[in-house]
């Protein structure tokens, strides 16, 4: 950072983690929504995939003269390459935004640890002050061994200062208990549960400083990355789309750009994306139908009017994901586009 490192310090920060599907943006719009008018908050995206489809959900339902600031870095998890991606994304956006809030939301398939390590460095103990770790979970992957045997799912739940029941709405009093039971196996002492549908938790959550250890040892893994450009940065070419794939965690992904000028049947596009078989299914499109978001689970469906969107983006997270899908989406254009 430059001189203006002197003007921002012990910025209040809280990561807030969770795996695919779990309701993290989600969270993190409601939390947005109930900001103080009064203050600027800044939120640092990061995906798995390159195309980058979390930021452009969030700007376009918020825009910066509301004093929101939101910056994203796609292409994997932001601990990669000893941190640089994050250090240059963070250090840009603390100067831009000089926030008095900072959220850290990493891709469902990061290691928080690693994170951790990074934001507890030198270079930022003055600058930022870490405060609660949220980890967002659906109790009912608990039952499913995908979950709770993987890796990164159960460092989510170890690094956690408060774990949060999402989709509550949909649990059972066994769902309940099994998180309960969960975390008190694999979590530290102190770790709190509490529970919340649609992301929607009170802003004291986030308040109390984090108490979780960070392991310098952790885990250091790769997500099969070279050293290219990511599809995110490219310019569009005259064919008007651009397609990266990426894959990594026992996870695949699979994304796509499409000019501004790419306009798309809204009721073909959300027939056509409700119908895929993936984990994760996030865009964001220009349509005859004004500009639209879509965020889908398995169990869930959201669709949001977005106030900007520069370009149509989507990212689709699975284990088989095949060639059809782009011959999908194809077909949802627009004929006159």
């Amino acid at each position: 950072m430059n001189a203006k490192r002197l003007d921002i310090k012990a910025v209040p920060t809280n990561i807030i983690t969770g795996f695919l599907g779990v309701g993290k943006t989600s969270t993190i719009l409601q939390l947005l929504k109930n900001k103080p008018e009064s203050e600027r908050w800044a939120v640092l995206v990061n995906e798995f995939g390159e195309i980058g489809v979390d930021g452009s959900l969030l700007q376009g339902q918020q825009i910066n003269d509301s004093g929101i600031f939101v910056t994203e870095v796609p292409g994997g998890c932001m601990c990669c390459a000893a941190g640089l991606p994050m250090q240059i994304a963070l250090n840009q956006l603390l100067m831009n935004a000089m926030p008095d809030r900072l959220l850290i939301e990493p891709t469902g398939l990061g290691h928080p640890k690693e994170i951790m390590q990074v934001l507890s460095t030198k270079h930022y103990e003055e600058v930022l002050s870490l405060q609660q770790t949220l980890t967002l979970v659906d109790a009912r992957n608990l039952s499913d061994e995908r979950y709770t045997s993987h890796e990164t799912f159960n460092q989510q739940i170890a690094i956690a200062d408060t774990v949060i029941g999402n989709k509550a709405d949909l649990y059972t009093d066994a769902d309940k208990a099994n998180l309960i039971e969960y975390v008190k196996q694999h979590a530290a002492p102190h770790t709190d549960v509490i529970f919340a549908s649609h992301g929607d938790i009170d802003l004291s959550v986030l308040s109390g400083k984090a108490t979780a250890s960070v392991d310098e040892h952790g885990h250091h893994h790769h997500h099969g990355h070279e050293d290219k450009p990511l599809v995110s940065d490219m310019p569009m070419p005259e064919v008007g789309f651009l397609k990266a794939e990426n894959q990594g965690e026992g996870f695949k992904s699979v994304g796509w750009r499409f000019a501004k000028e790419k306009v798309f049947d809204y009721q073909k596009l959300a027939e056509f994306l409700k119908a895929v078989d993936a984990e994760r299914v996030k865009g964001a499109f220009i349509t005859n139908e004004g500009l639209v978001g879509f965020n889908i689970t398995r169990d869930a469906q959201t669709e949001m009017a977005l106030k900007s969107c520069e370009e149509s983006r989507v990212e689709i997270i699975g284990e088989g994901l095949d060639d059809s899908l782009e011959a999908g989406l194809m077909a949802c254009l627009d004929d006159n586009s």
